[in-house]
């Protein structure tokens, strides 16, 4: 066999710069073209077919090319498929490849459901037709006859896949082929449409398809190479090409996109497993008014059905699906968004009481609130959701859309339903706590605080509800309070008077504090892993037991007493347990610097540090957080933190070059009537490595001396609390300590 290989070069003719469905046909024709001219046309009994993108024509500006050579036998296939490969990575085209006959093509699908999956989008390139067209017909045979051990095995595949790279809808960086409601679940799609299971081809998730190719496309051309995962730093030129406003808006269409993608592929499943299950007679077990399980649905009774139903209605069925953890039928969610009209102003009592069993239904909420939303019945109930729905959360600790994160705090907080007196205020207040989000501040230049912004929001939407006003105040007064547990554990003296009586004013009563607390614990849950931690948890409840003391007594309970036995022994000393970190000196100035720079070297984070003296005796304690997982060696780190109370600093600390922080320039906040004894000086910066380190140095270097100091670190941001002795009500002096610890925070 002659082999004659055609070596052009595709970047002539591959336009890389432009997206959308033209650009993409007219990229796969000039592959056609080109790949097609690879093979001589003397070899017979071969075809030369594309898979994957290039098989579906949605070829992306810089995406490979996934190419099967099919032959009938022949010892000269090798010496051809050489020929044809090498001119394609010559011409750095990135080559997913094989070389198989029908039956070795077929029996691979049978082994793995990916390649059986590909297999149906096969199209024609070149040289033998027929020999092309029966594998296609073969293995879309072959993939209808086995669908029903094919489609298991390919859900269970794409749940893997979910869990590795999450959910596209609410991910600031998310993978726009790979993660939930992305493109790789479009194929899972049409593969489960093609076994004649479900309907996949719909309307929206067409539309949804088209829209994530394009920011693919945009992708791809932004960053002049393949990558699909959309970075922040692309955002704004992707949203460019695109012709959208921004890079949130470029989010939100997203996470609306893969929403449509991702309910279509539960949708999906569910067929699957109705259509997988023994043939019986559909059974129908009632689960709430009007509405019935059938064959693992939430349906409508037929009593229910009717020219004018209640406003009420669809509320009901939601909160009983929520309730039973059972989806609701996709007929019965079009007929609700086509005639369930929503319930008037204010709200009847029995469409109140519905809303609060759907927020209370823990983990059947979720999935029932995505469903209603996704036919327009949430929007309905809730006009303000239409501004919540899928705005971003510029937070890398957040893991959800500003909607989703409220859906989500309203299921956590059932998990603490019975620590309070009202837990139905608690779900509401937790479902509303963040309404205030992606409002305007009121004061142009100022940052907005979407805890006051939200309060009134709140008001007016439980007057909607017609809720009575005692609850109504009850849940207007949660939101605006509730980042003041969390924001005062982790930025006050949690020992000083002053701080547990202006949150006990604060709260008013034992029954609020209560609900305060669960709903802080139900936020952070619904934040990500990243919001919560041991010993922020300890912060947070020793300061609810104060305050709750002080609440049923009046008086502020005493501080428990810090461990003075380092101090009254031989000096320096220092102990660790674990977290906690103590070293006791000689009093100096200039102890918590070192201290802090110590701990920075041994990969450490501060999380609290309190300095106390006695009688020429100095105690630091820390709280402290491994930076990368896994706790120092104890007898390095304690002959080091000897040192350095010896004024002897590890000389690798001083030879140590800062690492400057990226973001929003830092801010000094003073705060002169928040403690007994001390002004606090509060720092808002980008996090870095070694910051308190530089601080506490600047603070010595300008004459402050430290009583205590609160490390608060939410994503890649800071705001440490550093309590100054003395009044400071002289400016110049103030002025003078905050240039010292901005400089020190560049």
């Amino acid at each position: 066999m002659s082999v004659v290989s055609t070596r052009s070069e595709p970047a002539r003719v591959i336009d890389r710069t432009t997206v959308g469905a033209a650009a993409r046909e007219a990229r796969a024709a000039a592959l056609d073209s080109w790949l097609a001219a690879l093979l001589p046309e003397t070899s017979p009994q071969v075809a030369l077919v594309a898979v994957g993108g290039l098989g579906r024509r949605e070829c992306a500006p810089h995406g490979d090319v996934d190419l099967m050579l099919l032959h009938r036998g022949g010892p000269e296939i090798r010496e051809l498929a050489d020929a044809l490969w090498y001119p394609i990575w010559d011409a750095r085209v990135g080559l997913d490849h094989s070389v198989r006959t029908v039956p070795e093509a077929l029996a691979v699908a049978r082994q793995d459901v990916k390649v059986a999956l590909g297999l149906l989008d096969l199209r024609y390139l070149a040289g033998d037709r027929e020999l092309a067209l029966a594998l296609r017909g073969q293995a879309a045979q072959q993939w209808r006859r086995t669908a029903a051990q094919v489609l298991p095995a390919l859900r269970e595949v794409t749940t893997g896949r979910w869990q590795t790279h999450g959910e596209l809808a609410f991910l600031l960086e998310g993978d726009v082929k790979e993660a939930r409601g992305g493109l790789r679940d479009v194929s899972i799609l049409r593969g489960v449409g093609m076994a004649g299971v479900a309907d996949a081809a719909r309307p929206a998730v067409r539309a949804a398809h088209t829209r994530l190719l394009d920011v693919r496309d945009a992708l791809h051309v932004t960053a002049g190479r393949r990558v699909d995962r959309l970075l922040a730093q692309d955002r704004e030129a992707v949203a460019h090409l695109l012709d959208l406003a921004d890079g949130d808006a470029l989010l939100r269409r997203v996470a609306q996109d893969a929403r449509a993608v991702a309910y279509a592929v539960d949708d999906a499943w569910r067929a699957m497993d109705r259509w997988n299950r023994p043939s019986r007679s559909p059974s129908r077990r009632p689960i709430g008014r009007d509405v019935v399980e059938q064959d693992g649905e939430a349906v409508l009774a037929r009593t229910a059905v009717g020219p004018r139903p209640e406003p009420g209605l669809a509320l009901r069925v939601a909160a009983a699906a929520a309730n039973a953890r059972l989806p609701i039928a996709r007929a019965t969610l079009e007929w609700l968004a086509a005639f369930c009209p929503p319930p008037p102003t204010p709200w009847p009592a029995t469409a109140r009481e519905a809303l609060l069993t759907l927020l209370g239904s823990g983990a059947g909420l979720v999935p029932t609130w995505e469903a209603c939303d996704r036919y327009g019945l949430v929007v309905g109930w809730l006009p303000e959701w239409s501004r919540l729905r899928g705005l971003p959360q510029h937070n890398p600790v957040h893991l959800y859309t500003v909607d989703r994160h409220l859906v989500q705090a309203a299921a956590e907080a059932t998990a603490f339903a019975r620590e309070v007196a009202r837990p139905d205020l608690l779900v509401l207040a937790a479902f509303l706590h963040d309404i205030g989000k992606g409002l305007p501040s009121p004061r142009p230049g100022t940052p907005p605080d979407h805890s006051v912004l939200g309060a009134p929001v709140a008001a007016r939407i439980t007057a909607e509800l017609g809720l009575p006003p005692g609850d109504a105040a009850m849940v207007e007064k949660l939101v605006r309070l509730h980042l003041l547990l969390p924001d005062v554990a982790t930025r006050r003296d949690l020992a000083d008077p002053v701080t547990i009586r202006r949150v006990a004013e604060a709260v008013g009563d034992v029954t609020t504090l209560d609900l305060l607390y669960g709903l802080t614990r139900a936020d952070a849950a619904a934040t990500g892993p990243g919001a919560w931690s041991r010993w922020k948890g300890r912060l947070v409840a020793s300061l609810v037991d104060r305050v709750r003391s002080t609440l049923d007594t009046g008086e502020v309970p005493p501080a428990p007493s810090p461990d003075r036995g380092l101090v009254a022994g031989p000096l320096p000393a220092v102990h660790i347990d674990g977290e906690r970190v103590a070293v006791a000196a000689t009093d100096r100035r200039g102890l918590l610097a070192a201290v802090a720079g110590c701990l920075d070297l041994h990969r450490l984070d501060v999380v609290t540090a309190d300095v106390s003296s006695v009688e020429g005796r100095t105690l630091v304690q820390c709280a402290v957080q491994a930076r990368f997982g896994a706790l120092p060696d104890a007898e390095a780190l304690q002959a080091d933190l000897r040192r350095a109370a010896l004024g002897q600093l590890p000389e690798r600390l001083n030879r140590r070059k800062p690492v400057r922080a990226d973001g929003a320039a830092a801010r000094v906040v003073w705060h002169r009537d928040a403690a007994t004894d001390a002004a606090v000086l509060e720092l808002r910066a980008a996090d870095a490595s070694g910051l308190l380190y530089r601080i506490a140095r600047a603070l010595e270097g300008a004459g402050a001396e430290v009583r205590a100091a609160r490390i608060s670190t939410l994503g890649g941001d800071v705001v440490d609390a550093f309590y100054l002795l003395g009044q400071w009500s002289d400016p110049a002096a103030r002025s003078e300590v905050e240039r010292a610890v901005l400089a020190a925070a560049e």
